[in-house]
């Protein structure tokens, strides 16, 4: 089987898989989330022979308020896509310490050693001070924070960003394959495999879950 483009029988998937993946990703987050802002495409300047085109997804300046408060339903980010959009007329002088703003930018980059993708994020204040961990999990919404305690493999872990040398967190790789390939089964029961078009859908309809960030079900068609 030519792989190139395609998702492998074990959940992974190839470099060229992942840029269309990542594209269709793009496009549908586009036309069925219209109160988020949409995910950018970021080239990047290839650092091997290989002449393999590489690239990430970013998302980011997405503002919630640290003492915004409710259910789980009313915590999640989606809630927050007014304050997005309202970017340019926050007036950080008149919020008090409780109503602080924090914005949060995440990224998906293709890691070549696992071969799935990951998500990269970082939380930073109005005046740029980056975020503790501590301090974002007190942003998610609780069943954000109860899949962090109760799942095996939403561990979060902070290294250098692959492409920006700067510390960001991110959700470890480790088992996505396990559920990606679970998923794949599960959704095809005619025993065919996962469109690419739907990889990087169906892995962040999980993922984005543990940011706060929920994926439309009428991007999963």
């Amino acid at each position: 089987m030519d792989s190139a483009g395609e998702v492998l029988n074990d959940g992974k998937i190839t470099l060229e898989g992942f840029t269309v993946a990542a594209r269709a990703f793009a496009d549908k987050w586009k036309r069925h989330n219209l109160s988020f802002p949409s995910w950018s495409w970021v080239p990047l300047i290839n650092r091997t022979l290989l002449k393999k085109e590489e690239c990430y997804l970013s998302l980011e300046k997405i503002i919630i308020l640290s003492s915004l408060e409710g259910s789980a339903e009313e915590e999640s980010l989606g809630v927050t896509a007014d304050w997005w959009e309202k970017e340019e007329s926050i007036d950080h002088t008149v919020l008090n310490v409780e109503d602080e703003a924090h914005y949060y930018d995440y990224h998906i980059v293709y890691s070549a050693s696992y071969m799935v993708p990951m998500l990269y994020f970082r939380g930073y204040s109005s005046d740029g001070k980056p975020l503790s961990l501590d301090v974002i999990k007190r942003d998610l919404p609780s069943s954000s924070v109860s899949l962090l305690l109760e799942s095996k493999w939403t561990f979060i872990t902070q290294e250098e960003h692959p492409y920006l040398n700067r510390p960001w967190f991110k959700l470890h790789p480790c088992g996505t394959e396990e559920w990606i390939k679970l998923l794949s089964e599960s959704s095809s029961s005619d025993g065919c495999q996962m469109p690419v078009e739907l990889y990087l859908v169906s892995w962040f309809s999980v993922v984005g879950q543990v940011v706060g960030l929920r994926t439309p079900l009428e991007m999963l068609i």
